[in-house]
């Protein structure tokens, strides 16, 4: 299994990006989003418990994948550093455990486009950050950054069309349908 791990900070056009990446080369999407929503049937986002939750919801996932062969895995994610090390070093554990291979790739974008996307009627809709207010805070309350691996892809989304910035992704990993 191949888990393509796109982060970033919100709005540098993860999901997007992972949507036409899928639309290239065959394979599964696991949307943090999708998963926060899931959590938040159950907590309120940021009470006690909705972490750790959210945090095993992606764990078994990506087991289940792994171990049920699916071939490729497409997640999101806003990696912040040093906060979030250890889920992904779980991540890497999950996919070890199993023969995986983890493609990382960091997406980011100059903060005014970021700041331009974030009112987007879809992030309103799905309930993702939608406020230049939260995201600046955000932004400048955490450390977006790659994840600390050398072979992380690192790509800037903010003139870059979705579908371009996949096709790199594609080639860089050198995604086929005959290799996943």
């Amino acid at each position: 299994m191949k888990l393509l791990f796109l982060h970033g900070s919100p709005a540098t056009g993860k999901l997007t990006t992972a949507k036409a990446l899928l639309r290239m080369v065959p394979g599964r999407l696991m949307d943090n989003h999708a998963v926060i929503d899931f959590v938040r049937t159950i907590f309120d986002f940021d009470a006690p418990g909705f972490w750790p939750l959210i945090h095993e919801v992606r764990y078994s996932a990506l087991d289940a994948a792994a171990a049920n062969g699916v071939p490729l895995l497409v997640t999101t994610f806003c990696y912040v550093e040093p906060e979030d090390r250890d889920q992904f070093g779980k991540f890497e554990e999950i996919l070890q455990r199993h023969g995986g291979e983890l493609l990382p790739v960091f997406l980011h974008c100059p903060r005014e486009e970021a700041m331009r996307r974030v009112g987007n009627p879809d992030r309103v809709e799905r309930r993702k950050m939608a406020s230049t207010e939260g995201l600046a805070t955000y932004l400048d309350r955490n450390n977006f950054t790659a994840v600390p691996r050398p072979d992380c892809l690192k790509l800037d989304t903010g003139a870059t069309p979705a579908e371009v910035t996949a096709q790199k992704i594609v080639e860089h990993f050198r995604l086929t349908p005959a290799s996943i």
